[in-house]
């Protein structure tokens, strides 16, 4: 999953979060609506846009960057004066790039740079925020290398998520994106070491888990045989595994990881990814991407 794709999501669940990043008021959010918009003349989408009917509020666009970009400047005013040309609101409005640290920034074009003397684009490093909610920490673990995300960090915020969150859906999703964060920074440890890295037993009850269903794919027996048949003696008696009730539990191994693909899709993942995760060769991952495409 893209990190584009996580903001995305945490913006939907915590809309508040923009609003805390932005030292304002958190009530604000419940006027605005989110969405990620493609400005037509440039077919690119801006990462995430906050509209809103009441005429004294802005609009705001956000960017959301985790690499060094030169030329980020030049296509984000292009894009926001795209978008006021192609919706025309009748309102202020205010560009938020989020950098994930100072260093990856670019320079500021000089032509653009009454637009942040005017303030009509604010910058924030998200490195540098104190993580004093929920929504400010999910980013903070987020911006975290990976040897900085520790247990004791994942397993405090999720502590803090129950305790502060009242609403039982809300609390779920949020448990979910946490989930989802720790599965993007970890991409080759399955679930189930993951568990075992952070402690989060509830997994299982959520959505994500069963719609990947990877630990059953990626461990245990079915690991063992699948590592079996590509190497040393098994492959040498791959032959006659193929037979009768071997191949049987074989073709339905596979078959249970091609289910999964769609899924993955949704996240975000890559066909190289997949590959990867579900220890498959590429060819045919895309094979099987080709066919759903095709239906």
């Amino acid at each position: 999953m893209k990190t584009d794709n996580l903001f995305y999501l945490l913006f939907q669940t915590l809309p508040e979060v923009l609003f805390e990043l932005l030292e304002e008021p958190t009530y604000r959010a419940r006027d605005y609506q989110f969405s990620s918009t493609e400005v037509k003349q440039t077919t690119r989408t801006i990462d995430a846009v906050f509209t809103t009917n009441n005429k004294e509020y802005p609009i705001y666009f956000v960017e959301v960057q985790f690499q060094r970009d030169t030329d980020f400047y030049y296509r984000l005013v292009t894009e926001i004066y795209m978008y006021l040309g192609q919706f025309m609101p009748s309102q202020p409005w205010q560009g938020i790039v989020l950098w994930a640290r100072r260093s990856i920034e670019p320079k500021i074009p000089p032509e653009y740079e009454n637009l942040f003397q005017q303030n009509l684009i604010k910058i924030i490093y998200l490195d540098e925020i104190e993580p004093t909610s929920v929504g400010l920490g999910i980013i903070d673990l987020l911006v975290a290398r990976e040897k900085d995300t520790t247990p004791e960090k994942v397993q405090l915020l999720t502590t803090k998520a129950k305790e502060t969150i009242v609403d039982n859906t809300l609390q779920r999703n949020i448990i979910e994106l946490i989930e989802k964060v720790i599965v993007y920074k970890f991409p080759k440890k399955s679930n189930k070491e993951l568990e075992e890295m952070f402690g989060l037993s509830e997994w299982q009850e959520t959505q994500f888990y069963k719609d990947v269903k990877l630990e059953g794919l990626l461990e245990g027996e079915a690991k063992g045989k699948l590592e079996g048949l590509l190497e040393g003696e098994a492959k040498g008696k791959l032959e006659g595994l193929l037979e009768g009730e071997a191949k049987g539990k074989l073709e339905g191994l596979l078959e249970g990881k091609l289910k999964s693909i769609p899924g993955l899709l949704k996240l975000g993942l890559s066909p190289e990814q997949i590959a990867t995760a579900l220890e498959l060769d590429l060819e045919i991952i895309q094979q099987e991407i080709n066919r759903l495409s095709a239906n």
